[in-house]
């Protein structure tokens, strides 16, 4: 006998936002373990702040994130990036290599994020 298996649209709104936010932490816990260099702490603790501000509350269209009336998320302590780039990469913006190389010299996810409004990094952010 098949078993179905659960979609997203099975369930909540709240757990769908903390499977994402789970996919959050555990991509920048990787991210942080390959480079063998950065701060998996904040990033895995904004995970649920970074989930439910994209899912419920910035106006940005995926498909045109230059947009030019879109709400903007300035990420200030970049040790952090690493939750950044995960969420993008759930969007689609950034692709599994990207985030593999994570604080590799000539990177497009360096360790402290640099602006790439089309990627959706919308500042370059000190330590």
């Amino acid at each position: 006998m098949l078993e179905r298996t659960l979609t997203l649209n099975d369930m909540s709104t709240n757990t769908k936002l903390t499977r994402v936010a789970d996919n959050v932490r555990i991509l920048s816990a990787a991210m942080v373990e390959k480079a063998k260099s950065g701060h998996p702490g904040g990033a895995m603790g904004g995970a649920d702040f970074i989930t439910v501000l994209y899912a419920e509350f910035l106006r940005y269209d995926p498909d045109n994130m230059a947009y030019p009336h879109r709400d903007r998320f300035f990420l200030d302590p970049g040790h952090m990036s690493p939750m950044l780039y995960a969420t993008l990469s759930l969007a689609g913006h950034y692709k599994t290599e990207d985030l593999q190389s994570l604080r590799q010299w000539g990177s497009v996810t360096p360790g402290h994020p640099e602006t790439d409004v089309l990627r959706g990094v919308e500042n370059t952010s000190g330590p």
